[in-house]
């Protein structure tokens, strides 16, 4: 007869660890623990501006939509800026006016050649241009970059609400015709 209580399997062998490899995995996991401490925070701070949700294009109370006319004035307004940790309050400045249709518009005052600011009617070779002093560039009253510059200003996003002017951000010129 033939004994057939599960010969082939081989008997079970306890692994025993050694003294080295316990001290190696206790001191390993301590010093992994340790440097944890410092290092979550550190990636917190790095990546926590990066997750936190955008807000929505702000606008900002800048003048009386009654004081705008077709002649381009400037008018400086303050907007809260947050850049990463650091939040601020920025003051900037933008050239508003009617358009042929009267419909209110804004630009930005940075030259588009190397972000020196612009001025309305400064220069008597320009009439009736915006005029930048850094290079002689010069744009139309719509923006139009008319010389020097590569691209024409830029213009605020306007909104008009309960007989006031708002601006919101910066974007390309929709006024020039290309």
């Amino acid at each position: 007869m033939h004994d057939d209580n599960n010969h082939s399997e081989k008997p079970k062998t306890r692994r025993e660890i050694s003294r080295r490899q316990f001290l190696s995995y206790t001191l390993g996991g301590t010093g992994a623990f340790l440097m944890a401490g410092p290092i979550i925070p550190m990636v917190r701070f790095a990546v926590d501006p990066i997750l936190k949700p955008k807000s929505e294009s702000s606008f900002v109370k800048v003048v009386e939509e009654s004081k705008i006319t077709a002649e381009p004035k400037s008018y400086k307004f303050q907007v809260h800026q947050i850049d990463g940790w650091y939040e601020s309050d920025v003051e900037l400045e933008a050239w508003i006016m009617r358009d042929s249709k009267n419909s209110i518009y804004a630009l930005s005052p940075t030259c588009k050649h190397l972000g020196c600011t612009v001025n309305w009617n400064v220069d008597s070779r320009f009439p009736n241009e915006f005029f930048c002093p850094c290079h002689e560039a010069h744009y139309t009253k719509e923006g139009k970059n008319v010389a020097v510059a590569p691209a024409p200003l830029d213009e605020f996003d306007v909104k008009l609400e309960n007989g006031f002017v708002y601006l919101g951000k910066v974007k390309p010129n929709q006024h020039v015709v290309k």
